[in-house]
């Protein structure tokens, strides 16, 4: 190996390693593998720069002010609250019809601040109806990640992917290329948490409650003696404990409160102006007109223009954390590529499931995206598996775009982890779920999805 290569290797390996310890902020830690790489020559400024400057982030950020726009305009709340109100009238089935609702929007718009404004209304309307909210808060989430899957800008993985496919001479993806796919997997997933997933989640909450039961009449008990006994001292009461071992709850990240401010009153002219100008920039990608990238930079100086918000509310709206993150590791991608550490390890991956032929190379390839994605953040998967991607399609002599595309659904459809996307810590805080019953719920749920990819990608994006 070159001493690039190793610089490359050993700066990956940090990265990863950091990552996965969780001590130290994602972008942080992106910023500081693309600083070392840099100061090392392993990259050059210019490739530096133009990671920054690259289509996926530029599409990014001009898409966040634009969901932002939305956002405080109160749109997206009163599309939230009346559809709450139509599901406190017809029962459970309404709030799988918000759920659903929560999930197309999610093709669209961040899926945080959607997850963020309808969880608590999920959550009171179901203890409206006597029912577990546990069993809809990690549908929600789980729903709402796959809605990413429905659109090239539904997850900024995607976003990711194509611009790297980009930069390894590959075509860039059409808004809409990759919606069939999506659709089949947010189907088969759909349908499984509604039949079985919530079931599921439903006798872990009745155990719970009856547990709880038990405990109360255990302490009443008890109580009951100490008056007898009449003991200078009491036992805690049945919340106490559970509030001391919880030490600072109240300001653990995923707490929705945290984030109230999320549900502003509803604007007509900024909500009809934001609207139309997010309409706009979907027609005019969608349509070929203009490069998403363009379309999106185009509509978020549009609404700093019309004055539907003010550049420090743009600038608010930018998530920079995510945009840096990107950069970063679009940075540690760079590397990889320009030193040929891609290339060897799609050499050695490419000996193992070269015998399977394209669809063994592709479930391999999906499988490995799906577990890589449960540790690591979905920048970081796409940097690492893209370029393998397009190497392995390229050594069975078959066309790249179906191995691209299992890396944008498998990158996002992980479900077995509390911790890997932020809707799901939100809903993990909110409904008390233990790390148990995402892997219960969640493990299925990856292995059902993974079956649907395997057979849709291969008859949308042939061989």
């Amino acid at each position: 190996m070159t001493f690039d290569q190793i610089v490359a290797l050993v700066v990956l390996v940090g990265v990863v390693g950091l990552m996965i310890h969780g001590k130290m902020r994602a972008d942080v830690v992106a910023l500081l593998g693309a600083a070392v790489l840099l100061v090392l020559g392993v990259v050059r400024p210019v490739e530096v720069q133009a990671a920054f400057a690259s289509p996926a982030v530029i599409a990014l950020a001009g898409l966040f002010v634009i969901a932002y726009a939305i956002e405080i305009s109160g749109l997206l709340g009163l599309m939230i609250r009346k559809a709450t109100e139509f599901s406190s009238k017809v029962g459970a089935l309404g709030i799988w019809a918000v759920i659903g609702l929560c999930g197309s929007v999610g093709g669209f718009l961040n899926n945080t601040p959607v997850v963020v404004l309808a969880a608590p209304v999920i959550r009171d309307v179901a203890q409206s109806l006597g029912l577990s909210p546990k069993r809809f808060l990690m549908p929600l989430s789980h729903v709402t990640v796959m809605g990413g899957l429905l659109t090239l800008i539904g997850t900024s993985t995607n976003l990711l992917v194509s611009d790297m496919a980009r930069n390894a001479g590959q075509p860039v993806f059409g808004l809409f290329e990759i919606t069939p796919v999506g659709f089949c997997i947010a189907v088969v997933g759909g349908l499984w948490l509604y039949f079985v997933g919530a079931r599921q989640l439903g006798r872990a909450a009745a155990e719970e409650e009856a547990e709880a039961a038990r405990l109360a009449e255990e302490q009443a008990r008890q109580e009951k003696t100490r008056r007898w006994l009449r003991l200078p001292f009491r036992f805690p009461r049945l919340g106490e404990a559970r509030n001391q071992s919880d030490g600072s709850g109240d300001a653990r990240l995923g707490d929705v409160g945290l984030y109230s401010a999320a549900d502003r009153p509803f604007q007509l002219r900024p909500a009809l102006i934001s609207l139309g100008v997010f309409v706009a920039v979907i027609a005019a990608a969608g349509l070929g007109w203009a490069p998403i990238a363009a379309a999106a930079f185009a509509g978020a100086v549009a609404l700093v223009l019309l004055k539907v918000i003010t550049p420090d509310e743009a600038y608010a709206g930018l998530r920079p954390e995510i945009l840096l993150l990107i950069a970063g590791m679009v940075v540690v991608g760079t590397a990889m590529e320009v030193t040929g550490l891609a290339t060897a390890g799609a050499e050695r991956l490419i000996d193992v499931i070269r015998p399977l032929g394209p669809l063994g190379a592709l479930i391999v390839l999906y499988g490995v995206t799906l577990f890589a994605t449960e540790l690591l953040s979905n920048a970081t998967v796409a940097v690492l598996m893209t370029p393998i991607a397009v190497a392995v399609a390229e050594s069975l002599g078959v066309n790249p775009r179906p191995f691209l595309v299992a890396v944008m659904m498998a990158a996002s459809a992980a479900f077995a982890t509390p911790f890997g996307y932020q809707t799901n810590v939100l809903v993990f805080n909110m409904a008390r779920y233990s790390y148990m019953d995402f892997v219960r719920v969640g493990l299925p749920l990856n292995l059902i999805t993974w079956a649907a990819a395997m057979f849709a990608i291969p008859v949308f994006f042939p061989f």
